[in-house]
């Protein structure tokens, strides 16, 4: 029986719900992808809470909330405490975006689903590999290889490979075929006869045109606006699809010598970009190319603007501009913000460059048509003054002599239980903490001092008389000193990630940008303030397609091409989903299945392996030859039984010579020997160097082909290859 493989949708499926999928791989359970919308509904991942102290690896594929958002809080209130691995890109961008959401949460809410603490935790489990890198896993996934691969969506965005004994289960939800300005196509048509491929139906039903000509009708739309005194809103993401726009419009503005301003803003637009510049190694081979001629780094961004708060856009008024902002959902965020100052003015565009989440804003506002009102919710931190800031004041005074009178309670128990009977019995200078405080507390001039006098003098329970505490030293001592362990001076790797990502100096430092960690770290009392509103919908709506993946004529061909034994479609509305499904099961042999939430399904292989020891005698025989970093060996054996265990044992008999003359004349060749060698045909001779003659090279032997490159030494050499192994 091949490798067990079971699959598990948490969400994901017959739908555009956040994606995460349970995948066993012979018992080791992987969490594919640990996706939360922007709703942060924890209603959403009650099916991953059932599972998640049971995950053994979490696999990340993109860097946004869509396939990692879930992780702080998964890890905090569900009890997931897995390793994580994902690309460096997908580590840094990811930890940027779930700050950009949270900064963004927690200025209109009180939020405390999770914390910035929460999400440092969270990432500090991620092990970061290198694209085509195999990482073998140990202990109970002792076996298993996975490698990460180019998707072509987003910014390290990664095609999973799992592999066991010799079975390829591939992972790629959300790849694009094509190059774009700052990625490479997917890698994913390299790939043939996987035993499972994972793939979504999410464009099954659309198609695209070509890239080149969508650019221009998205930037024509954006000037037609602003040459009529508006100005355009795109809500984007915090680090994803919103970097191959900065591209193209600063690219096009400089083309022009545009003068319209552009400004980029999130909470974390700075330090994205900053990061964004450290990872050309990760974009397309152009922009690589570009920067070891010239030193050009695209993402200088020349023509925009990084701002981290709205009171700089604010300062250009009514100018026409173009302003991305984060969150693309228009739930939360700077963009939820300007979309209301600006739905009221019809020279306004607000152009969605990909489709809303289900239950957003941006959804409804993306129907045809589309409403002409809708109600939001608008709400502001402010900080508390007056008699509510008074109110403030004393709650937390109350609740600070509470909680210091508790600890002044559990101190003194804990004092009355190191004295015990037997101390006070026997010695009449043992201290009694209970009348100590009572004649200390006769006097109100030593009420405060009691814990202070009595600190430090507790007997232990098998002493009868106070003393002061000892420690014996036991450290080893040699000629030249204390003996000390090295180990104890070495940073370990995950004290070493965690520095890095902290930075030198403060927890936010190097992470966030100065704004952000500044309204973080204010402690004056605030509150937030919120108001309902109607807000009347004036503005121009459009959509246009770049949320960068394969449409469905391409996914159709990607999966034809790379032919799985098995396909699992996940991640596409019920409509798109089913379309695939039929299509592919029409058209091929494939095995396709498109699970329901919490449905396992069974796609083990129906090929079969088995795993068999080499014995010594076999071992001590062969010869082998190093091949870069490994050694390898040709070798003929029969397979035998030992200790209920399949063994290689050296053949029975050996194999029968060849006659490679013979072989040739019965393919119609005319062979002759001459002078020691085997003269084929006019022009192409066979010489052997070497003992004997024997299939698998276990003497020295070496044939060489001799003669010029024409036809007949390739059709020889091509015969000599299938009877001889050549090393």
């Amino acid at each position: 029986m091949g490798t067990s493989v079971q699959v598990t949708p948490l969400s994901g499926v017959y739908g555009e719900s956040p994606l995460c999928y349970l995948l066993a791989v012979d018992g080791f359970r992987f969490l594919l992808d640990c996706g939360w919308s922007d709703l942060c509904d924890p209603s959403q991942l009650e099916p991953l809470a059932k599972v998640a102290p049971t995950i053994d690896a979490v696999l990340l594929s993109h860097p946004d909330m869509m396939h990692l958002g879930a992780l702080p809080y998964a890890m905090k209130h569900l009890g997931l405490s897995a390793p994580v691995y994902a690309t460096e890109p997908v580590f840094r961008l990811g930890l940027l975006t779930m700050y950009d959401h949270f900064l963004s949460r927690w200025q209109v809410s009180d939020f405390d689903l999770f914390t910035l603490d929460d999400v440092d935790s969270a990432f500090q489990n991620v092990v970061r590999l290198k694209y085509s890198q195999n990482h073998l896993l140990r202990d109970k996934g002792e076996g298993i290889v996975i490698a990460p691969h180019v998707a072509g969506h987003l910014l390290g965005g990664t095609v999973w490979k799992i592999t066991k004994d010799g079975e390829d289960v591939i992972y790629a939800v959300d790849f694009n075929h094509r190059k774009e300005t700052h990625l490479n196509g997917t890698v994913l048509t390299s790939f043939v006869r996987p035993a499972v491929l994972i793939t979504d139906a999410y464009n099954a039903l659309n198609n695209q045109g070509y890239k080149r000509k969508q650019d221009q009708n998205f930037v024509d739309a954006l000037l037609k606006v602003l040459a009529s005194g508006g100005s355009v809103l795109l809500p984007v993401d915090t680090a994803g699809r919103v970097l191959e726009l900065l591209l193209i419009l600063d690219e096009y503005w400089g083309q022009r010598n545009l003068k319209y301003p552009i400004h980029f803003l999130t909470n974390v637009s700075t330090s994205t970009i900053d990061f964004v510049k450290s990872f050309l190694e990760w974009m397309n081979d152009s922009i690589s190319k570009e920067f070891e001629q010239n030193r050009d780094n695209p993402f200088l961004l020349k023509n925009v603007s990084l701002i981290i708060n709205k009171e700089e856009l604010e300062k250009l008024g009514d100018a026409p501009k173009v302003v991305l902002a984060s969150m693309a959902s228009l739930e939360v965020g700077f963009s939820h913000d300007i979309f209301v100052e600006m739905a009221n003015d019809t020279k306004n565009l607000v152009l969605f460059t990909e489709k809303g989440q289900f239950g957003t804003l941006a959804r409804m506002l993306q129907v045809d048509p589309p409403p002409k009102a809708v109600k939001v919710t608008v709400s502001k931190r402010i900080p508390l003054v007056g008699d509510e800031l008074k109110a403030y004041e004393e709650e937390q005074e109350r609740i600070k002599k509470e909680e210091s009178l508790k600890a002044s309670l559990i101190k003194e128990e804990e004092l009355k239980a190191s004295h015990g009977l037997n101390a006070k019995a026997s010695d009449p200078m043992a201290i009694d903490g209970s009348s100590s405080r009572k004649s200390s507390n006769a006097g109100s001039h030593f009420g405060a001092n009691v814990d202070i006098l009595i600190d430090g003098f507790v007997p232990p329970s098998t002493s009868v008389a106070p003393m002061f505490p000892f420690f014996e030293n036991t450290a080893e001592w040699d000629d030249f000193g204390e003996v000390i362990n090295p180990d104890d001076y070495m940073m370990k790797q995950e004290e070493m990630d965690y520095s890095m990502m902290h930075g030198s100096g403060d927890g936010l430092d190097g992470k966030i940008d100065e704004g952000s960690a500044r309204l973080l770290l204010d402690s004056t009392p605030s509150k937030v303030v919120s108001n309902e509103m109607t807000v009347q919908v004036r503005c121009s709506l459009a959509y246009m397609d770049f949320e960068g993946r394969s449409d469905g004529r391409s996914v159709k061909s990607v999966i034809a091409h790379v032919a799985p034994l098995k396909l699992v479609l996940v991640h596409g509305s019920a409509e798109a989903t089913e379309h695939l499904k039929m299509h592919c099961a029409k058209n091929s042999d494939l095995h396709v299945y498109a699970p329901q939430v919490e449905e396992t399904i069974d796609v083990t292989s129906d090929l079969c392996a088995y795993k068999v020891q080499l014995s010594e005698k076999l071992m001590s025989n062969i010869i082998s030859k190093k091949l870069g970093e490994h050694e390898i060996a040709w070798l003929d054996a029969e397979v035998g039984k030992e200790d209920e265990k399949l063994i290689l044992l050296p053949p029975s008999s050996p194999p029968p010579p060849i006659n490679f003359k013979q072989f040739l004349e019965n393919k119609g060749w005319q062979v002759e020997f001459a002078g020691g060698a085997l003269r084929c045909g006019e022009y192409i001779t066979v010489r052997k160097i070497g003992d004997s003659i024997q299939k698998g090279g276990a003497g020295s032997q070496q044939l060489v082909i001799e003669g010029p490159l024409c036809e007949d030494y390739y059709k020889i050499r091509e015969l000599l290859y299938s009877q001889f192994y050549l090393l």
